[in-house]
C-alpha cells in the first residue's frame, strides 16, 4: 500500500544494495505521480526505471532518497555521483548535468477550480493576471519568472501547492494531467473538479535522468549504456506504464 510522508522535512531513504563498484551513487527525486513512498521505501515507475539502471551498469552501492525538487536539484549541482530524475532537459540546463536519457514525455496543463467563471485563460498574458502556485527552483517557475510573471506563490512540495488551490490560495497551478488526478484522490477530490484552461506549450518536453557534473565519465559512460539497453529492449516503456512488477 502506498504511503505518503506527514512532514515537511526532507524525506530520506535509502536502500543499500551491496558494494559491486567503489563509487556510491546517491539516486534523487521527488514527490510525484513517478515516484514516491511505497511500504517504506522510495517506489513508483520512474524509482524503478533508475534501479534497473544502476543494476545493468553494475553500479549497485546506490541509495535512493526523496527530497523536495529544490533541495534534489541543489545536490545534484553541487555534489558528485549524484543521480537525479525526473528533471526536464532545458536548454538553461543543459550545461549544468551529464544527462543520460529520456525517460516519458510530458506537458504540463495549468488547471483552476471549475465553477469560476471569473478566472478566463485564454492565452499566457491572460494568466499574469492570477495568482499562480509553483514549485521552488521547477521548470515551471523559472519559466514563468522569465516571461515576467509576478504573482507566483512558491511552495516545496506539490501537495502544498494542490493544497492552495484547494483552499483558494492561488487561483491557478500548472501540472501534468497525471500528478493532477493523483493530487484529487489524495484529497479526495473528483478529478472534474478541476478545469484545464491553457496548456503551457514551451514546457512540453522530454524528463530525464541526469548525472551532477562532478560524476566520473565512467560511471556516465556505464549508465548511458545500460539506459540505453532498457529503451532498446522495451522495459524502459514496460516499467513506465506499470506492466513490470517490482
Amino acid at each position: 500500500m502506498r504511503s505518503r510522508p506527514s512532514t515537511y522535512c526532507a524525506l530520506l531513504l535509502t536502500l543499500f544494495c551491496g558494494n559491486g563498484h567503489a563509487e556510491s551513487i546517491q539516486a534523487v527525486t521527488e514527490d510525484t505521480a513517478y515516484s514516491y513512498l511505497q511500504d517504506g521505501r522510495v517506489g513508483g515507475p520512474a524509482s524503478q526505471v533508475a534501479e534497473a539502471m544502476l543494476q545493468r551498469a553494475g553500479l549497485t552501492d546506490y541509495s535512493l532518497a526523496l527530497y523536495p525538487w529544490a533541495r534534489a536539484y541543489d545536490m545534484a549541482l553541487q555534489q558528485p555521483n549524484v543521480l537525479i530524475y525526473l528533471i526536464a532537459r532545458t536548454p538553461e540546463r543543459e550545461s549544468l548535468f551529464k544527462w543520460l536519457g529520456e525517460v516519458t514525455r510530458i506537458e504540463h496543463h495549468v488547471y483552476k477550480l471549475r465553477g469560476q467563471p471569473d478566472i478566463q485563460v485564454h492565452s499566457l498574458a491572460d494568466a499574469k493576471h492570477y495568482s499562480i502556485g509553483v514549485l521552488r527552483d521547477d521548470v515551471r517557475q523559472q519559466y514563468l519568472q522569465a516571461e515576467g510573471f509576478t504573482k507566483l506563490v512558491v511552495s516545496a512540495h506539490n501537495r502544498d501547492n494542490f493544497r492552495l488551490l484547494l483552499n483558494r490560495q492561488v487561483q491557478l497551478v500548472p501540472m501534468p494531467e497525471r500528478d493532477a488526478r493523483l493530487q484529487c484522490a489524495e484529497a479526495g477530490v473528483d478529478f472534474a473538479s478541476l478545469e484545464r484552461v491553457y496548456t503551457l506549450d514551451a514546457l512540453s518536453s522530454g524528463l530525464y535522468m541526469a548525472y551532477s557534473n562532478s560524476t566520473d565519465d565512467e560511471i556516465v559512460a556505464r549508465s548511458r549504456t545500460a539506459f540505453d539497453s532498457l529503451k532498446r529492449e522495451g522495459l524502459l516503456t514496460r516499467l513506465m506504464n506499470g506492466k513490470v512488477e517490482p
